[in-house]
């Protein structure tokens, strides 16, 4: 269970007295640090523009004669650009474009093109709330990749893999497989990729606020979390070694600001005597993996094994060791390898668990009642059309969602197949993660109901 790493990782230590009650040097260096992230992350683009200025008012062309007019209308577009493509709406300066888009910064420092940015996956909402670091479950890439290409007169080149099949899911992992496979060890580009013979499927998008507490990161817990390097590997595409050293402080201060992110409370009212009964129901049965919240919390960083905990294990086994021993030897893998051993998933924080529906790392369970209690997983659903409160699910923690028989997709309207999830699909599987089936329905509200308060 990823032994290398875990031998490498201080648990924490006590540097000094402290002489007043008020907060260290060194937090005030972090929170410098954390703070020095934030405006980096979103107030600069890394990557070079992917579409001309222009097309972001062009591409309301394709949605027919409803699309509002972006001159005359330009709120009402956004929200309908947004809602289309699954954005959402910067809560920082963004020039009126949602998180993941930005007008890229030019050699002079002046604004251009429309570039994308890590908020289009890790910039969701909840409530009519935008969140950075909250995962999008809403995106739909597939969609807004074609229609801006479409939209310039240019064709989306093929794919070798499937970027995302449903709304809220994104195969990052294997962009990051293809762009490694085109550079060598010294990260000099190469004609022809490697045949690296990883295999990854499309996934849920984790929260940013756990990282805060984790020694380990990504679903299967192999690699450092101390890594600032590994955050970098989506610009694999168009910077040298030379660029990615210049960046590294940038994205060290990034990743400080990642590691300083609280989760939002829960909004809605909490039967606290209901969720005093839940609490020692989870001391009982969830500390093990998930560890204890409060002021003296403790997390275990657990990486569970495959048989034992059951769920899809394409993402786990989709690493492939030709992978990892090609990440190592890149200055990627300088500082911090990715552990050569695959044990299972790593057993999340559950900080704000109740914004981060849909459940399990791929996304594949809508709800937390359906996830203790698996003989209600739906395995066809439609994802909610936003993430509106209209659609939040109070009572069964997560988002409502509607059933879909055995036909096919395309028996339905186009726009509302992009929302279907099958958990038929390589990698979407629903099962595992049956620790709750032995619980009493009582039980497992009780349990639900302090699973509110974390």
């Amino acid at each position: 269970m990823g032994r290398s790493i875990h031998l490498r990782l201080l648990v924490g230590s006590v540097l000094g007295l402290m002489i007043s009650s008020g907060p260290s040097r060194g937090e005030d260096k972090e929170a410098e640090a954390a703070e020095r992230g934030r405006i980096a992350l979103t107030s600069t683009g890394y990557l070079k523009p992917a579409w001309k200025a222009e097309t972001y008012a062009k591409v309301g062309r394709l949605w027919g004669s409803t699309s509002p007019d972006p001159a005359r209308e330009p709120e009402a577009y956004a929200a309908a650009f947004n809602r289309r493509y699954g954005l959402h709406a910067a809560p920082y300066p963004n020039d009126g474009l949602p998180m993941g888009l930005r007008k890229g910064n030019l050699p002079d420092g002046s604004k251009g093109d429309l570039a994308m940015d890590c908020m289009i996956c890790h910039g969701g909402s909840i409530g009519g709330r935008s969140y950075v670091g909250l995962g999008n479950t809403q995106l739909d890439m597939t969609l807004l990749f074609n229609e801006m290409m479409k939209a310039e007169g240019r064709r989306l080149p093929p794919s070798t893999f499937v970027i995302n099949s449903s709304r809220g899911t994104v195969n990052a992992g294997m962009f990051s497989v293809v762009l490694l496979s085109l550079r060598n060890p010294d990260l000099t580009f190469r004609t022809f990729p490697l045949p690296l013979g990883a295999s990854l499927p499309e996934l849920d998008v984790p929260a940013w606020w756990l990282l805060g507490k984790k020694a380990t990161m990504y679903y299967d817990g192999r690699t450092d979390a101390r890594s600032a390097r590994t955050n970098m590997q989506f610009m694999l595409g168009e910077k040298t070694l030379s660029d990615f050293k210049a960046l590294e402080p940038t994205f060290r201060d990034i990743q400080s600001y990642f590691k300083s992110m609280k989760a939002p409370k829960y909004p809605f009212a909490i039967d606290q005597p209901r969720a005093d009964r839940g609490k020692a129901l989870f001391v009982k049965n969830c500390v093990k993996c998930h560890g204890t919240y409060g002021p003296d919390a403790e997390y275990p960083n657990l990486i569970v094994d495959l048989k034992t905990i059951g769920t899809d294990p394409a993402r786990a086994l989709g690493i492939s060791p030709r992978f990892v021993a090609h990440y190592n030897s890149t200055w990627f893998g300088e500082d911090y390898p990715v552990d050569e051993e695959m044990t299972g998933y790593q057993a999340p924080p559950l900080d704000g668990i109740w914004a981060t529906a849909p459940y399990l790392h791929n996304g594949s369970v809508p709800t937390l009642a359906a996830l203790l209690n698996s003989s209600t997983r739906p395995s066809r659903f439609y994802r909610p059309p936003s993430t509106d409160f209209a659609n939040y699910d109070e009572l069964n923690v997560g988002w409502k969602f509607e059933t879909e028989g055995d036909e096919s997709p395309s028996s339905t309207r186009a726009e509302k197949s992009r929302f279907l999830y099958d958990t038929s699909r390589s990698g979407l599987g629903n099962g595992g993660h049956i620790f709750g089936d032995r619980l009493s329905e009582p039980e497992r509200s009780d349990l639900i109901e302090y699973l509110k308060t974390l």
